[in-house]
């Protein structure tokens, strides 16, 4: 069913092992041919790893650029190369100012030149591509509409370079990199479906599961205009490179009793039969014989021998997932680790209040001050209450005005997407912690509780963050050896638009390294997705006033609410997505038979380290 030849990774350091080779090695090969190496090149968070991959490569092992030749995909129109939002600034940031390349042959589309001018300047893109000698090696992402580079819906398999218009989706995707879908640019310059097709060998690389419907539609979809993507199915020399969570739809992946011969095990058993279920609209103990042999299972069928069997083993399975608080810990040390100052509360609002009631001793454990995502109107909120306070009781003046005064006229001349001056992080990072101990009061927990860890790898002011360093690991392994502690609860999930939930479990998975003894794991899911009832290890219900008193704690992050600056494409509130998320769980059981709840948390325990 896939048209497009696809490689599966078990994480994203794979994937960038695996394309960086590739690159390396086409690189090489012409050289040893006598001449340059011309790679187009993809900006965004899913090739930094790819170019901090083959920077390691070039220092290392020696890999060199000085002949190699780079056409970049695509760029914001307008758009000053010096901006922060500038691919021209991302590629040199990321990894031209970190190899031997000539600058005379590194190649970007402008995002200042004359409209009037723009079709002559892609014109001439086209030949300086061809006058290289056409593209070896074409790097890609994919987004959520289908696109590469930016070819949006329409854009036909003849388009060549061009500006071009972008498309709704994309730009409120862009919006939190700009502060603002407001901010966001209206048009871009992007190489055409033509041009990338003439590449000799392509690689297009996603992650994450809010890719996983786009990299099927894709792979085993027709054809058409409508999702650029699908052209790649007629390159010869195309691979879609994976982690576990983008390929999670595929059919082999999702359903692979549709495709070929399996072996059942007990956890692909389960799945089948949550599927079967789903697809006949039946509760799992109704299910029958013909519907098996209707759906391509009778060899499920034959291993159990009935359908009574089969039934009875998904029906049990499902029903020991449900774990009430009588049968949740007590009495043990706990750490619940937040990537944000809302995650808890979003995410396992349910399971801590159940967990105070059980007596633990709970610690929960802010990975990053989250201060990016305060918009500017609440500091000037705080700002003027700090004035007034100062007024009312004659505080030390001279301090509060100097403050309030810098922040103020920050803000007065700020520019759209410009990093904040330090005071103006610290008191988005002060509202942030003030919120946070809040809620968790609002659960049970005294405001000793919160530890506020501000890992530095965060801490760079802008929407894409440095990578996970020595020092955040340590911080967090610090607290690990203070508190030792028996459970502690990671965001497992990889749906977070920009990447920070998955670099805080990579900083608690290095800690936990060594650590002994080695507490259990349980992961749990952010604002964007839920795990299934068949990938949970434990399904937690939550009884109506347990739900009420979890959006209570929501409605604490004052900041975050009616309208976060980084919602994703789910335009509703985060206490909206949660109450929503947790019925359905509940609700997903009851349609597969079992007892009906009022609303459920899911969670996986991982594997020990």
């Amino acid at each position: 069913m896939e048209r497009i030849r696809t490689a599966v990774h078990a994480d994203h350091e794979a994937i960038a092992r695996d394309v960086a080779a590739a690159i390396a090695a086409t690189i090489r090969r012409a050289n040893e041919q006598g001449r340059f190496a011309v790679l187009g090149l993809a900006t965004g968070s899913t090739p930094v790893g790819v170019y901090r991959e083959l920077i390691r490569l070039h220092r290392e092992d020696g890999l060199s650029f000085a002949r190699v030749r780079t056409f970049n995909l695509d760029e914001y129109y307008p758009m000053a190369p010096d901006s922060i939002h500038s691919y021209h600034r991302f590629m040199w940031e990321h990894l031209f100012d970190h190899v031997d390349i000539d600058p005379a042959n590194v190649h970007l589309p402008s995002g200042t030149v004359a409209r009037t001018e723009a079709e002559a300047q892609c014109a001439g893109y086209e030949a300086r591509i061809k006058a290289a000698g056409g593209i070896d090696f074409q790097l890609l992402g994919i987004g959520k509409t289908g696109h590469i580079g930016f070819n949006e819906p329409g854009s036909g398999a003849r388009s060549r370079t061009r500006l071009v218009t972008l498309d709704t989706v994309t730009r409120r995707d862009a919006a939190a990199d700009f502060f603002g879908e407001e901010f966001v640019p209206r048009e871009a310059v992007t190489m055409g479906v033509a041009t990338i097709l003439e590449a000799r060998h392509i690689a297009i690389v996603a992650t994450g599961e809010h890719k996983a419907g786009i990299v099927r539609r894709a792979v085993e979809g027709d054809i058409d205009t409508e999702v650029a993507a699908t052209f790649l199915q007629t390159h010869p020399s195309t691979v879609f490179h994976l982690d576990r969570a983008a390929a999670a739809a595929l059919t082999r992946i999702a359903t692979p009793w549709l495709v070929d011969e399996v072996e059942w095990t007990d956890d692909l058993a389960l799945e089948a039969v949550v599927w079967l279920a789903q697809q006949t609209g039946r509760g799992v103990l109704k299910l029958t014989q013909r519907d098996y042999v209707e759906h391509k299972l009778s060899s499920l069928l034959a291993k159990f021998g009935a359908p009574g069997a089969v039934n009875g083993f998904a029906f049990n399975r499902l029903g020991a997932k449900i774990r009430g608080r009588s049968k949740l810990p007590r009495g043990q040390k706990i750490i619940c680790f937040s990537p944000h100052p809302d995650d808890d509360v979003i995410s396992m609002g349910g399971m801590l209040r159940k967990l105070v009631l059980n007596e633990n001793d709970i610690t929960v454990a802010y990975l990053t001050s989250g201060n990016i995502a305060v918009f500017d109107h609440d500091v000037r909120r705080y700002l003027d209450f700090i004035n007034r306070l100062s007024r009312e009781y004659q505080l030390a003046r001279g301090l509060t005005e100097s403050l309030t005064g810098r922040a103020e006229a920050f803000l007065e001349s700020k520019q759209p997407g410009q990093v904040d001056i330090r005071e103006v992080q610290d008191l988005k990072r002060l509202i942030r912690e003030s919120e946070a101990v809040s809620g968790i009061e609002t659960l049970g927990l005294p405001p000793g509780a919160a530890r506020f860890l501000n890992l530095p790898f965060y801490q760079t002011g802008k929407v894409r963050k440095d990578p996970i360093g020595p020092a955040d690991v340590a911080i967090v392994r610090a607290l690990l050896d203070q508190i030792k502690p028996d459970l502690v609860f990671v965001a497992g999930d990889l749906s977070d638009p920009h990447g920070t939930h998955r670099m805080c479990k990579e900083a608690i998975d290095a800690a936990l390294v060594g650590l002994s003894p080695q507490p259990e794991v349980w992961l749990y899911r952010g604002a964007w997705q839920e795990w299934s009832v068949t990938e949970a290890t434990w399904l937690v219900p939550l009884a109506q006033e347990e739900l009420t008193l979890k959006i209570q704690a929501i409605f604490k992050h004052q900041s975050q609410k009616d309208s976060a600056p980084f919602p994703g494409l789910d335009e509703r509130e985060f206490w909206q997505r949660v109450e929503s998320r947790n019925k359905e769980t509940a609700a997903a059981l009851d349609r597969l038979g079992l007892a009906e709840y009022f609303a459920m948390e899911a969670y996986v325990v991982d594997a020990p380290r």
